[in-house]
């Protein structure tokens, strides 16, 4: 899928660190992530330095798409018509707002009838 643009889940993210054959076709992809992936990929209790520079390192070939007025009110309208976490609505508001596919591992996006999906099977 060489040039393609998405929306990485963190799930995504996770499977690119764990070298998971999933997301092999995507590594040339231009990779963008919602800044609440970036809290859960180096917010995570007990991780050690040489981890967290190795994530950061991830996220440094990414594009990080900051929460704004536009992203919070989908989320908000999202959160009000779904039973949706509040993560999960702003990493899928992040990926309406931008116009990007959502790339993730999580059926729970199913959910959301007018966000394009790319579910992969890890």
């Amino acid at each position: 899928m060489s040039g393609s643009k998405f929306l990485a889940d963190t799930n995504i993210l996770l499977y690119i660190l764990d070298a998971n054959e999933a997301v092999r076709p995507f590594l040339e992809d231009e990779l963008y992530v919602s800044e609440i992936s970036v809290i859960e990929l180096l917010g995570l209790k007990g991780i050690t330095q040489k981890q967290s520079a190795i994530r950061q390192a991830l996220l440094d070939t990414c594009t990080i798409v900051y929460l704004n007025e536009a992203i919070r009110s989908l989320a908000i309208s999202m959160k009000q018509q779904k039973v949706i976490k509040v993560p999960d609505a702003i990493i899928a508001a992040s990926a309406l707002q931008m116009g990007l596919p959502l790339l993730t591992a999580d059926k729970g996006f199913k959910k959301i009838q007018q966000l394009p999906l790319l579910l992969i099977e890890p």
